[in-house]
């Protein structure tokens, strides 16, 4: 009996394996970021003959429509096909998601100018750029990132119906200054299609690359322990598709953080010139110190640009292969 009571202990023992291989491909090159919402986001409302739509009370920013009177919504289109539908009765019935709950709600429609209006700032889809962090040679997971899309108008995080990465090419820098982040500006290719995009999390996006793996980069993964104040390098692409090293200064290690675990400073005087720090689109750049990756660039420090933050490369490849 003891016996048997020991095998079952063992057998329930959670166990923390993670798949992820111990070299990976090192990214640091620019993508497009293409995402198509699960649902139709209510990002803003406003008014319709001088005043807000009655039954927009119990709606919220961040709201998802899923169906309008029983009928699935996978696009604008089709809300807006489905409201025209109904449009004479001044009234659709509403099916939405809110923090993982469905509600439904009856919402007026407003006659105005000859057309029927809903009071409601709506979007289905999220177009971006970012930086490719890695690629796992022994699954094609790929990371990005280092954090998560949230929708600028609700502050929410996308619920991903479907999503690809493509090709991009920089055109241009918006360099960053005290108070003001900058940007890369690019061009969208979005017919050439490195991957499909599965996951959004506070850690990345992810899914399966598709292109081919020529040319890349092995690297070793680099543990939290290994990450060490002073000097190590960003990868990232500032012009075309050119990846290129800058180097950095880690200056603090903030292991009890949940996204913002490595703080650094810009010291490379190339990518001060071009970009005045830390620039959006830079988010998912490599961190490498010691010929190992260690972690990746997610935030910059918007009231003193020349710094960032990253986070432990080994958190995004276990959130990569859960």
């Amino acid at each position: 009996m003891k016996k048997l009571l020991l095998s079952l202990f063992i057998f329930l023992m959670p166990l923390n394996v993670w798949a992820y291989s111990d070299y990976i491909y090192l990214g640091g090159n620019t993508l497009g970021i293409d995402i198509a919402c699960d649902g139709i986001l209510i990002v803003g409302f406003y008014q319709v003959n001088g005043e807000y739509n009655k039954g927009i009370p119990k709606l919220k920013v961040g709201d998802y429509i899923k169906e309008v009177n029983g009928v699935k919504i996978n696009n604008l289109n089709d809300l807006t096909r489905e409201i025209e539908k109904y449009a004479e009765e001044g009234k659709v019935n509403i099916t939405y998601a809110r923090g993982g709950k469905i509600y439904q709600n009856e919402l007026p429609l407003i006659f105005d100018n000859g057309v029927y209006k809903t009071g409601l700032y709506v979007k289905d889809s999220i177009t971006g750029i970012g930086t490719l962090t890695y690629i796992d040679p022994g699954t094609n997971i790929y990371g990005a990132l280092g954090h998560e899309i949230i929708d600028s108008n609700s502050k929410s995080l996308i619920e991903i119906k479907t999503g690809n990465i493509f090709k991009n090419y920089i055109t241009s820098i918006e360099k960053s200054a005290v108070g003001h982040a900058g940007s890369k500006n690019a061009k969208y290719y979005f017919d050439t299609i490195y991957g499909n995009i599965t996951k959004n999390t506070e850690h990345g996006i992810f899914g399966n690359y598709v292109k081919g793996l020529n040319n890349l980069q092995l690297i070793k993964v680099g543990s939290k322990d290994d990450i060490k104040i002073g000097k190590a390098y960003i990868y990232t692409v500032l012009e075309g598709e050119t990846v290129s090293k800058y180097e950095i200064e880690i200056t603090s290690i903030r292991e009890n953080s949940d996204t913002k675990n490595i703080v650094f400073a810009i010291t490379d005087e190339e990518l001060l010139k071009k970009t005045g720090g830390v620039i959006q689109g830079m988010s998912g750049s490599p961190i490498v110190q010691n010929d190992m990756i260690v972690g990746v660039v997610t935030h910059v420090i918007v009231d003193n640009p020349l710094t960032g933050y990253g986070l432990f490369i080994t958190k995004m490849l276990e959130e990569g292969e859960s």
